[in-house]
């Protein structure tokens, strides 16, 4: 279905959907769509896949730059970046690429940055009931860079926390500095 309407996309924009070059584009158009946004068809559980464990671990975890891509939905323009994710155990541990799975999850659905950020975070608090949950996103947006103000050099921020991260700034601040630091590959 999506591909007929990529066909009549393509006519609209005075395109020949029949030239050589264009023939199979409304079907490259519908598996690229249906790819960008498999977060649609994902659910908590089933990506955790009994990756959570018991352990007696109190210390702050930290998952940082998790790239990530995503579809603003407000022109289905990309936009990119990368998401740190941390949390205070209160029990239990998630394996770590399951962090960068919830990450993806909600990023492959058309989203604003925002409230992808705050959907991280409470999948997390959901998974684990941590003592504390902390996502800061950072991004730019293919529609401020290529269309409308095209600002090359805006970078959008927003964050979202929980328990501990909330309520103790040092908390909060300890985390904030673990992810502004820079890494050069060393490993």
């Amino acid at each position: 279905m999506l591909q007929e309407h990529y066909r009549e996309i393509l006519k609209e924009l005075g395109e020949d959907p029949e030239r050589e070059g264009l023939v199979r584009t409304p079907y490259r158009a519908q598996e690229a769509m249906k790819f960008l946004t498999r977060g649609y068809h994902q659910n908590l559980k089933e990506l955790l896949n009994e990756a959570v464990f018991e352990e007696d671990y109190d210390d702050m975890v930290i998952v940082r730059d998790i790239e990530f891509y995503s579809l603003c939905e407000h022109h289905l323009l990309p936009f990119y970046g990368r998401a740190h994710v941390g949390y205070i155990p209160n029990g239990k541990i998630v394996g770590i690429s399951k962090v960068a799975r919830i990450v993806d999850m909600f990023a492959r659905r058309l989203q604003v940055q925002e409230r992808m950020t705050i959907e991280v975070a409470e999948a997390m608090q959901e998974a684990l009931n941590p003592r504390g949950v902390a996502v800061v996103t950072e991004a730019k947006h293919m529609c401020m860079l290529m269309r409308g103000v095209e600002k090359q050099n805006s970078l959008v921020t927003s964050s979202h926390v929980l328990g501990e991260f909330r309520e103790h700034r040092a908390t909060r601040d300890e985390f904030m500095q673990h992810i502004g630091r820079r890494h050069e590959n060393t490993f």
